[in-house]
């Protein structure tokens, strides 16, 4: 797969389609984009291009623990830079999960580069707020404390990023553990400024803020409780929600390979969406 330089550091992607309107979709959590791949290739054949990525720290991209800003602003801003190296800004920008709130922070940080928004699995609320500060942060940083990068890189999110790409044991087994847990704890302290609902790190006066076409896809477990993308969709003015034939189920998390069947749906509109955008987009340029 190709790489590309971002600030220095190695980043994996994949470009799906020829023509079309550019889609850059996240995933959630820190799990790497092979998950996206039959969608994005639903969505290449309709018409549009798809940028996936594995986020610094993620999937088969370069490990590097550093950085003031919060892990999901540098995620935010290496997007943008990528999307720049492929000529393919402004664009459409959406993910699930931690990946529609780092969509959301792309439009906050960068709005000239936002053609429009297409947010699934909006996480938020005391469940989300309960689990998701130790799964990505303070699991690691007990680790680091307790047996060094050793322990970290034993740790299974680690041993995927090592599997994905060896070159990340060296990097990480070379970090002094103590600027390991200094790094993570900055992220984690970012990470518990913001909000826990009704999405998590962002305020109600961001949500007001956003000012560009935005789609949203409620989710159905408990950390993407679709009450959060219906509260959502009231604060992000103009925006349209599509909600699928599901249930929410009291699970802690449903992976997105549940939502399999309904990719096909999705796929149409997601980009019934994005024409629909950039012929109203046309029009107003001529008037």
């Amino acid at each position: 797969m190709p790489i590309a330089d971002v600030r220095g550091v190695k980043i994996n992607y994949q470009v799906f389609g020829q023509t079309g309107p550019w889609f850059a979709f996240v995933t959630g959590g820190r799990r790497g984009y092979a998950e996206f791949i039959p969608l994005a290739e639903k969505l290449a054949a309709l018409g549009c291009r798809v940028l996936l990525h594995d986020r610094r720290n993620t999937g088969a991209s370069e490990v590097v623990i550093a950085g003031e800003e919060g892990e999901e602003e540098i995620w935010a801003d290496d997007l943008v830079l990528l999307l720049g190296q492929l000529k393919a800004l402004p664009a459409f920008i959406g993910g699930t999960s931690s990946g529609a709130r780092m969509s959301m922070l792309v439009y906050l940080r960068h709005p000239e580069q936002v053609r429009g928004l297409i947010l699934a699995r909006i996480t938020g609320g005391a469940f989300a707020a309960g689990r998701l500060p130790t799964m990505y942060y303070g699991q690691f940083i007990q680790a680091a404390k307790e047996g060094g990068m050793a322990a970290v890189c034993q740790t299974e999110q680690y041993r995927e990023r090592i599997a994905a790409n060896p070159a990340n044991k060296d990097k990480l087994m070379a970090m002094d553990p103590q600027d390991y847990i200094r790094v993570m704890e900055n992220w984690l302290s970012i990470f518990l400024k913001g909000p826990r609902a009704p999405v998590m790190g962002l305020t109600e006066q961001q949500l007001g803020s956003i000012r560009v076409p935005t789609l949203i896809v409620p989710g159905n477990d408990n950390t993407h409780a679709s009450g959060n993308g219906l509260a959502a969709h009231q604060m992000i003015r103009g925006s349209e929600l599509f909600q699928l034939p599901i249930q929410d189920q009291d699970v802690p998390l449903l992976p997105f390979s549940d939502w399999a069947p309904h990719e096909p749906v999705l796929a149409q509109k997601f980009v019934e969406f994005m024409r629909r955008v950039l012929s109203q987009a046309n029009q107003s340029s001529q008037t």
